[in-house]
């Protein structure tokens, strides 16, 4: 099976004193089920050691999970931005879900904006990509990044999903992992993706 890095949540658990990385195992599975062996990535690595680690496991491709707003965690944001540099280096598959789609947005340059009716509720998206998504955030982009093609829209004008101009990369603002039963749309755009 080909190797794809996943990023993780960060969480901190008072009561044990400890900082844990998450990671829902929906999304391991919504990977398995499409073909691919998941490996997380902690959220420790420094530059150097990042690197190497990255080197050691030649992935296939990166996810960038959900969870944990932007500028929440100076270390996960770190590793995210250093994987987007890493995959644009090695022209390397990356599909930003959620936070990750607006790690990308950052990343490019772009910002993101609050957003209201978007927190564990459902809507309809259309253009490239159509259909009936999940979704659980606060933030949108303010407009699709330079270098990135608006994929799907929601009724309320917000950018659900893009992708970039030249590299293979899709952010999706739904978490195809979170469905009751995946949508053969979300398998079969991933597996195009990381091809």
């Amino acid at each position: 099976m080909k190797l794809v890095v996943i990023s993780q949540r960060v969480e901190i658990f008072k009561k044990y004193g400890e900082v844990r990385d998450l990671l829902d195992q929906r999304l391991s599975l919504f990977c398995i089920d499409a073909g691919y062996l998941p490996v997380p990535i902690p959220n420790v690595l420094d530059d150097q050691i990042f690197r190497r680690w990255l080197i050691s496991l030649q992935p296939t491709a990166f996810i960038l999970s959900g969870g944990n707003d932007i500028g929440e965690d100076q270390k996960r944001d770190s590793v995210e931005k250093n994987l987007l540099n890493y995959a644009k280096d090695k022209n390397c598959p990356v599909l930003g879900i959620c936070r990750g789609m607006q790690m990308m947005t950052c990343w490019a340059g772009g910002t993101l904006k609050p957003v209201d009716g978007h927190v564990a509720s459902r809507h309809s998206i259309r253009g490239e990509i159509n259909g009936n998504v999940n979704s659980f955030h606060n933030f949108s982009a303010s407009k699709c990044p330079s270098g990135f093609k608006t994929l799907a829209t929601s009724d309320d004008s917000e950018i659900e999903a893009f992708k970039h101009e030249t590299l293979p990369w899709e952010g999706w603002m739904w978490h195809p992992e979170r469905e009751t039963k995946y949508h053969e749309r979300d398998l079969t755009r991933m597996q195009k993706l990381f091809t």
